[in-house]
Order: structure tokens, then sequence, then C-alpha cells
């Protein structure tokens, strides 16, 4: 008759193997316990000899008894039909105290859980191993499964650690890169669930979702130097250029592979400092199991996508990019996640993570499960994740994706699919609490990071303090701005003179929110066409609008972004599934339009009154914003420092002569840009670099000046004094 007390272990419901398994007192003698489904004889050694192990009839149990000088964690000799082999008995390990972090994480405030969850090796008593734990509350039994134990759920059951909800075992001798998930069996339905580790550094390649033991990462920064001044950096009055890139499809091997991130390294940065970007954006880097979501689809939420190496290889990357002098932004995606059943989806056969009711917890739109961020167990999840990329990998900022979709309720839904709160409005105050921390925990614990808002609505102080009442992001990407701008350029210049306002609304708002002007990747799909594509007339005409709409971004009040290939003129839609068309470079209308782009953002930085005030209403006066007729706009860009320069932008393919412009002195100008240069492609209508203004006042200013406007072109001016 088998003991009952063995019986839970055998049928795979045990919380407590610990009890059960390893070494126990029998009397005044010990007993040693071990149960391995697949073995045909066990020897252990004890007091230094070998003992075989006698099989408990009709079980996988196997056991010895007797006197033990020193009952110290067993080495183990396995035979398992022909295949022997030796190992240290994880159940000589017992749990260790963790009270306080395991509160912490219960509380919410666990900002680093990383280090509590997931893989972590360590040493216990002498041995080299790896301690797993994970959360998952309304399990019944739990069972660390991998190649080391033939994915079996039987043979390496997790110890509860009680009202925590977590689990734990240490396994001796587990090396480096070896892969393990998580069996789950939940204590109601008694459903069994394979997962993979949400903790996890490292999986395998995708499709298999396999996580990896990764070890702590030695890789030695080279950034200090960059750090340091990050951390005294006056972002708000400092030029921001911002280059959006897709890590998979920026640049691929003739074969269609992707680039490493050390080879994106040897590409990217020098590519990125000769067209003097400040900063790059990664689309996600977290590991996601599908290539056609762009990594928004995300399953790693601590791992980068072993699509382009380890975490090392990103580390370096990161770091070539400090050590030239560029900031990096990583998409951060807290907003939603997949359904896949091997993920975070009803993790314990519960709704874990996500919300029960779909009317809270299914984004329809996108068919993902929406965190619950009221659940403080998610909270320090989240927030774990985003202190992991920013302290491990020295990311720069965090752009929170979607933000929108988290601050509503409603969000895409009719009127009988969604839940109000518990005012009966429509804000999803937990949400709202957890941006709020987040970003206090984000500026508190990293001195210069940024956060970046995609948030499409008009929700009030987006990027205000959270003192004041704000979400506390450091800026918000001007949705309205990037649309009204793009459904203007796209009109015939014939009619734009009827969409006029299109150009000049925006000033309204302009400085309510710490605004990025975008022109990010999600306007180049989904059947919307290219930049280029957008842009109406023939060739010759297609490009010289899109030189002017880059001019009128450069020189507008804000913040920039730009996606990769615009700046090679992409005639058709980016496409994850290819590399960029770089042998367009080729012809001179894309190879100008590079040029342009590097020359604009080397204005933009090396100009003060392009970005020392980018917001505040001090820093942009209207020259004239009312030629409707001629479709041109005019306007100054000023600094604290007093320096200012004159930007005038004609929005039609007629060449303007004499056209009178007030301007605040009569000094002579120079031309220091102008986007219809034949370096850039253009016909070199222009100004012929300098020209003198006249004491004659016009428009309000004491003076004006006379001018050449390019077809389709924008000018920068300069005053040049003495």
């Amino acid at each position: 008759m088998i003991d009952a007390a063995l019986r839970p272990l055998i049928e795979a419901r045990e919380h407590d193997p610990f009890h059960i398994l390893g070494w126990h007192r029998d009397g005044k003698a010990w007993r040693l316990r071990v149960f391995r489904p697949h073995a045909t004889a066990v020897a252990a050694q004890i007091d230094g000899e070998w003992r075989p192990l006698s099989r408990i009839a009709k079980t996988d149990f196997f056991e010895w008894s007797g006197d033990v000088a020193n009952a110290v964690p067993a080495r183990l000799k396995i035979d398992e039909g022909g295949h022997a082999f030796e190992i240290i008995d994880p159940y000589g390990f017992p749990p260790r105290p963790l009270e306080q972090a395991l509160y912490f994480f219960a509380e919410g405030t666990n900002y680093q859980s990383y280090r509590l969850l997931g893989a972590q090796p360590e040493t216990r008593d002498g041995v080299a191993g790896v301690t797993f734990r994970i959360w998952a509350p309304n399990a019944g039994r739990v069972s660390l499964v991998g190649e080391f134990n033939r994915w079996d759920g039987r043979t390496h059951p997790m110890c509860s650690l009680g009202a925590s909800g977590a689990w734990e075992l240490f396994m001796p001798g587990l090396v480096d890169g070896a892969l393990y998930k998580f069996e789950i069996r939940n204590r109601n339905s008694g459903a069994v669930l394979t997962k993979t580790d949400p903790y996890a550094r490292c999986y395998e390649r995708r499709p298999a979702t396999a996580a990896r033991v990764m070890a702590d990462s030695a890789y030695a920064w080279n950034d200090a130097e960059w750090l340091a001044r990050r951390a005294q950096w006056d972002w708000q009055h400092a030029p921001m250029s911002i280059y959006e890139m897709h890590p998979g499809s920026w640049m691929r091997h003739p074969d269609g592979g992707f680039y490493g991130y050390r080879e994106m390294a040897e590409r990217l940065v020098p590519y990125l400092k000769d067209l003097a970007y400040t900063h790059v954006e990664f689309m996600p880097v977290m590991e996601h199991p599908l290539d056609e979501s762009w990594g928004y689809q995300c399953t790693g939420y601590f791992a980068p996508s072993s699509r382009f190496g380890t975490p090392d290889d990103l580390r370096y990357l990161i770091d070539q990019c400090h050590q030239a002098g560029i900031g990096v932004l990583l998409d951060w995606v807290p907003g939603h996640f997949p359904m896949d059943d091997w993920a975070l989806a009803h993790f314990d056969g519960t709704a874990l993570y996500e919300h029960e009711d779909p009317r809270l917890g299914v984004h329809q739109d996108w068919g993902t499960h929406i965190f619950n961020y009221g659940r403080n167990e998610v909270k320090s999840f989240l927030l774990s994740s985003a202190d992991y990329w920013l302290r491990e990998f020295h990311a720069d900022g965090l752009r929170v994706d979607a933000v929108a979709s988290m601050l509503y309720l409603d969000y895409s839904r009719k009127a009988d699919e969604w839940l109000p709160n518990k005012y009966g409005g429509r804000e999803n105050l937990e949400a709202i609490a957890f941006l709020r921390e987040m970003n206090e925990m984000v500026h508190r614990e990293f001195p210069g990071a940024l956060t970046i808002a995609e948030e499409s609505t008009a929700w009030p102080m987006v990027s205000s303090p959270v003192y004041l009442g704000g979400l506390g992001f450091s800026m918000k990407w001007n949705m309205g701005w990037m649309n009204d701008t793009l459904d203007y350029m796209s009109q015939d210049p014939v009619h734009r003179r009827y969409h006029h306002e299109r150009l000049t609304f925006g000033q309204l708002y302009a400085y309510s929110e710490n605004f990025v002007l975008p022109f990010s990747h999600d306007e180049v799909v989904h059947g919307k066409g290219s930049l280029l594509g957008k842009m109406p007339g023939d060739e010759w005409q297609r490009f010289a609008n899109q030189r002017l709409l880059l001019t009128y971004q450069a020189a507008a009040s804000g913040k920039k972004l730009t996606f990769m290939g615009v700046e090679l003129g992409q005639p058709w839609e980016w496409s994850e599934k290819a590399e960029l068309p770089w042998n367009l470079l080729a012809y001179e209308p894309h190879a100008g339009m590079l040029r342009l782009v590097g020359d604009l953002n080397r204005l933009y930085a090396a100009t003060p009154a392009l970005h020392d005030l980018d917001f505040e209403h001090s820093g942009f006066s209207w020259i004239d914003c009312h030629d409707v007729e001629q479709s041109v706009v005019s306007w100054l860009r000023q600094a604290r420092d007093g320096s200012y320069v004159v930007v005038v932008l004609n929005f039609t393919p007629v060449p303007r002569k004499g056209y009178r412009l007030g301007v605040p002195e009569a000094c002579a100008y120079r031309e220091v840009f102008n986007s219809d240069s034949h370096h850039y492609g253009g016909g070199d209508v222009g100004n012929a670099g300098q020209i003198k203004a006249q004491p004659q006042s016009w428009m309000g200013r004491p003076a004006s000046i006379e001018l050449t406007l390019p077809p389709l072109g924008g000018i920068v001016l300069a005053p040049v004094r003495g």
C-alpha cells in the first residue's frame, strides 16, 4: 500500500515537496528520499561512500535510511535506462526567507522584482546553481521543466512560499543557457499549463518559446561620461532629433537574414552620426513571437529579442551609441499583451495579469489582453520592466506605446462593451495611477532619462509633473500636428489655400504640452503610402514637397522624430519583411534627400533659436500667418539669449520674387538654409546667400526685406550684424 503522504507528489498535486524529498529524521536515523520517474536505479554519496537507494514498490520513489554523520545535500547517481549521470539533490536546499522582498512585491513597490523572480544564478552552501521563482498564486502545484528532466513536470516540483503566491526551487549545477519552462496545475480546475518565464532574461529563437538561464552580465560599459552628462542634461532646451528605427528591417544580409545588434552598431552608429541625429528610438527590442507584430506584442518584458543576438550584444550597441554621443530610446509596451497560451495569458489558469471580464481585459482592436493595473503584483512586474531596461541596458528613455488605450475604459468600444470606473466615468483610474508612479520612478531613479507618451487624444497635462496633477511624462507625441500637416501636404497646391488653417491651428495648443513632432512608422504602413507617396504632383514636385515638409518640421516648435526611410525619399510603404531600399541612394533625388536631412539636423542642433524654447510661447512668433492666397507662412524662432532666425515657407510650385516680409531689424540677413538648393535636388531659386533689409516697417515690424521664395521651398534666414 502506498503511503498516503506520498500520493500528492505522485499525482502532481504537491505544494511542498521538501516535506517528502531530501533528508529527513527517521527516529534516531536519517532517511533520504528521491523521486525520479525515469530512473531505473539511484545511488547517493553518503559520508563519502556510494550507497544504492531502494525503490518503494509500485512508485518512482527511491530511498535510503541509516546513520549519517553529515546530512548535507546528497550527490546522486541516476541511471535512466543506460543513461547515467550525477547531480546534487535540489531538495537538499530548502527555500530561504524572502519576506521583505515578497512583501514589497505584493505591495506593488518592488521595482527590481527581476532580482527576485525568474531564474537567479547563485551559490548556496558552496554549490553553484540557479534559483527559480515564479508568481502563480492560484496554482495547486508548480514544476520546473526543461531539457534537464525531459520536460517532465513530475520530476522537479517547486515549493510554495505561502500567501505570497510565489514558488521556489534551487537547481544545483544547472548551466548557463539551459532551456526551461514552468508547468502549472490550477488548484481549482486541475488544468495543467506549460508557461514560459515572464521574468526570463533570454529566450530561445522563435518559433520556440522556452526561456534560457542567463548568467548575470559581466559587460564592461564605457559610457560613464555619457551618463554623467545625461544626469545634468537640460533636455527641455536642448536639440532632440530622433531616428525611429525597426531593427529587423533597417538593413539585412543578402540572404534576408537579420543584422545582429553588434552588426547594427558597426553600420548604424556612423550613419546616425553622419546625419547628425541626437537620438535613435528602437521599435520594441523586447522578445516577441511574431515578426509582423513589429515587437508591439511583447512576451519577454526583461529579454532583448534573440533574433538579433544576446543581451550583451544589445548592451554593446547602446554603449557604442553613447560613445558616439547618440542617445537611445526604447519603445515599451505596458498597454497590452498577446493571448498566446504559453505566455502571460491566464498564467496560472486564472486571469492573473489581465482582467477576467473582457470588457476590461481585452483589446478588441488588437486581439490582446489588457494588464490589470490595479493589481499590485502586476504593478511590480511592469515597473520592474521599466527599471530593467534603464538600469541594465543604460537606455536613455522609454517611449510608451498606445497610452490613450490605457487611459480610457471605453477606448475603441461601443456603449455596452465597457465598464465605468467607481465614479461612473470612463477614465481608467488604475492605469492613470500606474503611469504616474512609473514616471515618478523613472525620473527619480534615472536622472536625465526621458519618458515619451504616444497619446492620441486631448488628455490634459500628459507632460506635466505628477505633483501638479499631470501624468508625469517628459514629452508627448503631437499627433494633432502630424495629422493636420500630412492632410495639408497631401492636397494639390492649387487647393491648399482652402486648408490653410491646417498650418496655423497647431499654434493654439503647441505649448500645452512638451511636444515631439513625429513622422512615425504608423504613417507609412497599412495602405497610407510612404511620406514621399503622400506628396502630390510629378516626381520633382513630390521630392520638393517632402523637402519642404521636413524643413517645416525642423523649423516648428517641438522636438523632432522621423521614421527610417524618410531620409531616403522612399517612394513606397515600409514593410517589415525587407530592408530599406538602400539602392535608391544611387539616384540623385534620393541622395539629395539624405543630404537635406543631415543638413537640417545640423542646422537645428547648431542654432539655439530653433531648439532652445521649443516648449515655450516666447520661442515662436508669427510674422505672417494670413497669406492664404499665396500659401506662404512665415515666423520667427527665438532663443533665450535673444538670437533669432526667420523662417519662410512657400507651399505652392510658384517662385515668388519681391516677396516683402517684416523683420525685427534693418540689417543683413544670410540665407542659412534653402530646401531648393541643387545640393538637395532643387532648382537653386533663392537669395544668393545674403540680402539687406530696409528700415521700412511692414507687418508690424520695424524693418522689411524683399525675398525670392523658391517653389515648394522653405528658407531660413539669420541676421548678420556688424
